[in-house]
């Protein structure tokens, strides 16, 4: 179901979908240059809607913001709109009582983790895909969901930034080295091993 996400400075455009009976609804956080209409994270959010958890995927930008490049970057702009997202997902009709899981990829994983790390209970579980987490460094601490991050074995710089930033974790949390792949996950399966994974952390936590 396309919908409109009406916050106090902008409307966004999203895809929503909650199957019956779902206990949590996962909210896509995509990375720079990207929208709700990635092929990964709606292959991912086509999964997870198999494990019967809900999806979200919107943009974070209007398309003139997104026109801009430091607009793009801007993680304290895009960690404010998932907060603010995430309370619209609060007071949904259909969503009000679903626990809330963050899916960020690239830069939209250093979105999610700062807006989980000032949301503290009200993020049931974070999984960070390729994610720069280093962007969230000094968030990082503060988080308290469950949080998996999953990164590509021949991602070796961004694997690094994600081994460091692991370290800083205090929160129940597991990082997952998918043999093979490279930052976007184009390899043969490993797109599907980074659903597979994502969906069970989320099935498992969303409860």
């Amino acid at each position: 179901m396309i919908v409109d996400i009406a916050l106090d400075d902008v409307t966004l455009e999203g895809a929503l979908s909650v199957p019956e009976g779902a206990p949590g609804i996962v909210v896509f956080s995509h990375g720079s240059g990207s929208s709700r209409h990635s092929p990964r994270n709606n292959f991912v959010a086509e999964v997870a809607r198999r494990h019967g958890l809900g999806t979200l995927l919107f943009d974070l930008l209007t398309e003139e913001e997104d026109e801009n490049y430091e607009t793009r970057f801007d993680i304290d702009l895009l960690t404010q709109r998932l907060v603010d997202v995430t309370a619209w997902v609060a007071e949904g009709d259909e969503t009000a009582d679903l626990t809330v899981g963050y899916f960020g990829s690239s830069t939209g994983a250093a979105s999610a983790l700062r807006a989980a790390a000032a949301l503290g209970d009200q993020v049931g579980a974070i999984v960070s895909r390729g994610g720069r987490v280093d962007l969230a460094s000094e968030q990082l601490p503060d988080v308290t969901a469950p949080t998996l991050f999953l990164v590509g074995e021949r991602d070796e710089q961004v694997l690094a930034l994600n081994e460091a930033a692991f370290t800083k974790l205090t929160c129940t949390k597991e990082l997952e080295v998918v043999p093979g792949a490279g930052h976007l996950f184009e390899e043969r399966g490993t797109l599907e091993a980074v659903a597979e994974h994502a969906a069970e952390w989320f099935a498992e936590h969303l409860d």
